[in-house]
């Protein structure tokens, strides 16, 4: 089947509704484009839960900062379609930014507590109301039977399985692997920002994280574990550290001394003009060596 794009709500609807009648299973993978093998890698594992996917891409305004990269963010639609009819996908929804906030546009969702205000909703204001804001509209636009998020971004998944939840929408969230580089770097459009020189130092942060994790699971104190990780980072060349925190899996509560449940190592980091995040899990039952 070739690729559909469609690019107003009306269509998406119409497409879907002519899916429903079908009885077929409807996946929805949101993205901003700029697609790489780690968003081919989600609309790959959503086959198993869906018999039609369909991708968006929208390089959302409202959940970039005044002084973030949202001008800059590439927007390279073409080659995206080439990437998802490769992949099989069916349908892509690309809107304007007029046709997801039209005039007169007024309403916010937003989510309280420890799922918003820590990490990158410490370092980026206002960052998780602006993704609670087009999740939120896509899958009511969609009204898909489930969506694929990535967990190199598992803040926002443990978000959007919240207000999800809480507003009681009907749709199956799941969370798929980080999909890495060779070298470990974990794949993300913002890669694409690195020179050669950043793009050899970008792998440390793989590099850094498996080092905490498998000391923390071996139950090593974390406060020193962080500091020589804050230290081999910055040494590598990357600029400035936005974070590097261990926080129990479920409720993203900072752990500070010794890991004693599943929890994860998170990163934020500058390189260049990058903004590079990347997480592991550490099982202190599953993790020996």
């Amino acid at each position: 089947m070739t690729l559909k794009t469609v690019h107003s709500v009306a269509e998406l609807r119409a497409v879907v509704a002519g899916w429903r009648a079908r009885g077929l299973r409807v996946a929805l993978v949101p993205t901003m484009g700029a697609l790489h093998a780690g968003h081919i890698s989600l609309t790959d594992h959503v086959r198993n839960h869906a018999d039609r996917v369909i991708v968006s891409i929208f390089v959302n305004p409202t959940q970039f900062g005044p002084n973030e990269d949202f001008g800059a963010y590439p927007r390279t639609l073409p080659d995206d379609q080439k990437m998802l009819d490769a992949a099989g996908v069916e349908l892509c929804f690309a809107p304007s930014v007029e046709e997801m906030y039209p005039d007169g546009f007024a309403t916010r969702v937003s989510v309280d507590g420890s799922f918003t205000n820590v990490l990158c909703g410490a370092s980026r204001p206002g960052h998780f109301d602006g993704v609670a804001q087009i999740v939120t509209k896509l899958l009511l636009q969609a009204l898909p039977d489930c969506a694929i998020f990535g967990q190199k971004d598992y803040q926002q998944l443990m978000v959007i399985r919240r207000f999800t939840t809480d507003l009681n929408i009907p749709v199956e969230i799941i969370g798929a692997p980080i999909l890495r580089e060779d070298d470990g770097l974990a794949m993300s459009s913002r890669n694409r920002y690195l020179t050669p020189e950043e793009r050899a130092i970008a792998p440390t942060l793989d590099r850094v994280l498996g080092e905490i994790t498998k000391a923390a699971a071996r139950g090593a104190e974390i406060a020193p574990l962080l500091a020589k990780g804050r230290e081999d980072i910055l040494n590598a060349g990357f600029k400035s550290i936005d974070y590097l925190e261990i926080r129990d899996a479920d409720t993203l509560e900072r752990v500070e001394d010794r890991v004693r449940k599943s929890s994860r190592v998170f990163v934020a980091a500058h390189l260049g003009k990058a903004r590079l995040i990347d997480n592991h899990a550490i099982d202190p039952i599953n993790i020996t060596g």
